[in-house]
């Protein structure tokens, strides 16, 4: 069983925390955004208390370990690791408790390229352990508002995790589609499920607006999030988001193996 300290020393060395890729800048701004209400920002979440950019940033300093100071604006930003742990060991329970109930769940992912091996190893366990792991909407159009414009794609599962692809491009490869912070696929998925009368999900499982867009209608989510992704610990804070584990979504996929390894081990399933 990997322990809590190899997961820490490897969190440091593949910059899952410590100091990571996203800058103090990128922050910033999204700290400022979500500030703003800017719907890019909030990702589906619509917050019931006032936020300002000071409460931000720190609420991302106690959730994260981010510098506190709105003084401190050129840099990397840091993630503590040991609230990387902290979150992890939390993330594990909800999921040991929802392979005892033999519950439905449903998880999805805006970075496929990154995240996807991670959330299909969970979607595996979960499903020998007797969870019905739900494909509500699959293949559906997903119109999404990009800095682009409007673009069209399709909601798609690979092994019982949903992302939206172009289309035209073919399913079932291992890293396929597309990034997205947009909360309409799991609004989508959501009311699919509700119009087929079939079960709905006890947990929601992801990051982005996977993890906004079902909290803010009422399922419990938890998931994975950046120093620049302010409205999943906000949620997190509010109550709507069960639990958020800080650490960089953007590493090479491999480097997320560990971490699916702890998080089964600690939830006692098999992978």
């Amino acid at each position: 069983m990997l322990s809590s300290g190899a997961l820490r020393a490897h969190l440091l060395a593949a910059r899952l925390a410590g100091p990571v890729a996203t800058s103090r800048e990128e922050s910033l701004r999204s700290y400022r955004l979500f500030a703003a209400r800017d719907p890019r920002v909030l990702i589906g979440l619509d917050p019931e208390w006032t936020w300002g950019h000071r409460d931000v940033v720190e609420l991302m300093a106690h959730k994260c370990g981010v510098s506190a100071d709105p003084g401190h604006t050129s840099g990397q930003d840091v993630i503590d690791p040991e609230r990387t742990l902290e979150a992890l060991d939390a993330f594990a329970e909800r999921i040991a408790a929802v392979a005892r109930d033999r519950a439905p769940v449903l998880l999805g992912t805006g970075h496929p390229h990154r995240l996807l091996g991670f959330y299909v190893a969970l979607a595996d366990a979960l499903s020998a352990a007797g969870c019905n792991v739900l494909t509500p909407a699959h293949g559906r159009c997903v119109d999404i508002t990009t800095r682009f414009g409007l673009r069209m794609y399709n909601l798609d599962y690979v092994r019982g995790v949903a992302f939206v692809r172009k289309p035209g491009r073919g399913t079932g490869g291992c890293e396929p589609g597309a990034h997205t912070h947009s909360p309409l696929p799991v609004r989508i998925a959501l009311a699919a499920a509700a119009e087929a009368g079939g079960p709905l999900p006890e947990l929601v499982i992801g990051d982005h607006g996977w993890v906004c867009g079902a909290g803010q209608l009422g399922f419990e989510t938890i998931g994975l999030a950046d120093t620049d992704d302010p409205a999943l610990f906000v949620g997190e804070a509010e109550g709507l988001v069960s639990v958020v584990v800080p650490l960089d979504d953007a590493v090479r996929s491999s480097y997320y193996r560990p971490l699916t390894r702890y998080v089964l081990n600690r939830a006692c399933l098999s992978q």
